[in-house]
């Protein structure tokens, strides 16, 4: 039997109860993109959107594609990754929502077939500035390494994560255009099994 600090860090599969503290952080995180899959154009509201569906499954914002980063049960931070090879269809909720609002049901891809694909990766403002960013890395990491998939995020151009990325083995130089914002498209290679 184990015994774990009462205040240690721990990462687990999210649950949908978790859309509270979930919603706004993926909101804030993805900006022009959570506008673009809610067809919401501010912040508030596009979180509204992304909280009603993280509590449902079949789409890539879902409770069931995320980790959460606690701390004495206490939430600090996400992440949220799927494979690329589902990614199609984990869009057709956002664009079935997108047609009824009347409006284009246009996303671009993001990730790919073949990858684990990190869509968000966030830390409470509060939490920041104590490496909790590479502790999601690491979590992510490890099921890119089970699944014998490499890890593939984008990183807005001129984000300071890049830094991060870059130092925990993650490489590229192409750059896409998602909603109106040019990204850098990274991916870490899993290790030689």
């Amino acid at each position: 039997m184990s015994l774990q600090a009462p205040n240690a860090l721990r990462v687990r599969p999210a649950v949908p109860g978790d859309a509270a503290f979930a919603a706004p952080l993926i909101q804030a995180t993805i900006g022009a993109i959570g506008h673009a899959l809610t067809g919401e154009p501010d912040d508030a509201g596009a979180a509204k959107v992304i909280a009603e569906f993280f509590r449902r499954p079949g789409h890539r914002l879902s409770a069931e594609f995320t980790l959460l980063l606690e701390e004495g049960g206490v939430p600090l931070g996400l992440a949220v990754l799927y494979p690329g090879d589902g990614a199609a269809a984990l869009d057709v909720p956002f664009r079935d929502r997108l047609r009824a609002l009347g409006r284009p049901d246009q996303i671009a891809a993001e990730a790919r077939p073949g990858e684990l694909y990190l869509d968000t990766l966030a830390v409470a403002q509060t939490a920041r500035g104590r490496g909790l960013g590479a502790t999601l890395v690491a979590a992510c990491a490890a099921r890119s390494e089970a699944a014998g998939l490499p890890l593939a995020l984008l990183v807005e151009e001129g984000n300071p994560a890049e830094r991060l990325y870059r130092r925990l083995g993650f490489a590229g130089q192409e750059t896409v255009t998602v909603a109106g914002h040019r990204y850098l498209r990274l991916r870490r290679a899993p290790a030689s099994r």
